[in-house]
C-alpha cells in the first residue's frame, strides 16, 4: 500500500508534467509518447520530465556527439536529436530494432533522423568495438584548383584559386574520450560494466547519466516493505551500482531523484 507520502508524490509529479513539461513537449515527441504509452512495456521508457532534463542539460553543454545504451522506442533519443545542432551524431545501442523501428516514422518526421546511426546488438560488444572506432568532426580539405594557362608558355599560371570542402563526420580509429554525453538505460545488472567503458569513452568534462537508479524506491525499502516481484531481480544491482559510482574518484557525482532516479557523472580524468 502506497502511503501519504507516495501519494503527494503522486500529485505533485502529475502537476510538474502538466504544468511545466507536457506543454513545453515538441509535437514529435508528444506523438512518440503517445505510441509508446500504447506498447505493453512502456514502463521502461525514460519520463516526460526527464527528457526535458536532459534536452535541456545537453543544450548547456553544446555537445555534438553522444551516445545512447538503451532505445527502446526512441523517446529519449527523440529528445537528444532535437537538442543537438544539425550536425550532431548520436550512436545509439539497443538489442531490439523491433521497438526503435515504431518511432522511426517519427523521427524522420521530424528531421533530425540524419543524425542518428543506430546499432542493433548487445550493447557491451558494441561499446568495445567503439573503443577503437569514435566519430570526429573532420578538418576542412583544401587544395589549388589551377586554371589552363592563357600564356603559350607552358610554365607560366595565369590563375589559381584555394578551395575548401566543409567539414564531415568521420571515423577515426583508436581514440577514446570523444562524446561528450552518454545515456545509460539499460540491463541494470551490467552498469557497472557499462560504466567502465563509458567513463573512457566520454571526454573529459564530459557527462554520464544513468536512469533508474532509484529503482522504483527499492533502494531504500524498509524491512517490512516487499518490492513488486518485477523489481526485485536488478535491486541488489542497482544498490552495488550507487555505492560503485560513490567510491570512483575519477568521475564527480550528482545523483538526482527526478522520475526513477538519474546519476549524473562528471569526468575529470
Amino acid at each position: 500500500m502506497e502511503s501519504s507520502s507516495d501519494d503527494h508524490r503522486l500529485v505533485y509529479v502529475q502537476y510538474l508534467l502538466e504544468t511545466s513539461v507536457y506543454p513545453r513537449e515538441p509535437d514529435a515527441m508528444k506523438e512518440l509518447r503517445s505510441i509508446t504509452v500504447n506498447h505493453p512495456l512502456n514502463g521502461i521508457a525514460t519520463a516526460a520530465d526527464e527528457a526535458q532534463f536532459l534536452s535541456m542539460l545537453l543544450k548547456v553543454m553544446n555537445a555534438k556527439k553522444t551516445l545512447e545504451i538503451g532505445v527502446f522506442t526512441g523517446y529519449s533519443l527523440l529528445a537528444t536529436a532535437l537538442a543537438l545542432p544539425d550536425d550532431g551524431k548520436i550512436i545509439a545501442i539497443d538489442v531490439n530494432r523491433e521497438f526503435y523501428e515504431l518511432g522511426v516514422p517519427v523521427i524522420q518526421n521530424a528531421g533530425v533522423s540524419h543524425k542518428i546511426d543506430f546499432r542493433e546488438g548487445e550493447a557491451l560488444p558494441i561499446l568495445d568495438e567503439l573503443m577503437k572506432e569514435v566519430w570526429h568532426l573532420s578538418e576542412p580539405l583544401g587544395w589549388i584548383h589551377f586554371f589552363a594557362s592563357l600564356n603559350r608558355h607552358a610554365r607560366i599560371i595565369d590563375m589559381c584559386t584555394y578551395k575548401t570542402a566543409p567539414k564531415f563526420w568521420a571515423l577515426q580509429e583508436g581514440k577514446k574520450g570523444s562524446f561528450d554525453f552518454i545515456y545509460v538505460d539499460a540491463d541494470k545488472n551490467n552498469y557497472i560494466n557499462y560504466h567502465s567503458r563509458a567513463v573512457e569513452l566520454v571526454r573529459v568534462g564530459g557527462i554520464v547519466a544513468y536512469d533508474n537508479t532509484l529503482w522504483y524506491g527499492s533502494v531504500v525499502a524498509l524491512p517490512e516493505e516487499t518490492p513488486p516481484s518485477y523489481v526485485m531481480p536488478f535491486r541488489d544491482d542497482v544498490i552495488k551500482f550507487n555505492k560503485y559510482l560513490a567510491a570512483d574518484h575519477r568521475v564527480e557525482i550528482c545523483h538526482l531523484s527526478i522520475s526513477d532516479g538519474l546519476t549524473l557523472c562528471r569526468r575529470l580524468s
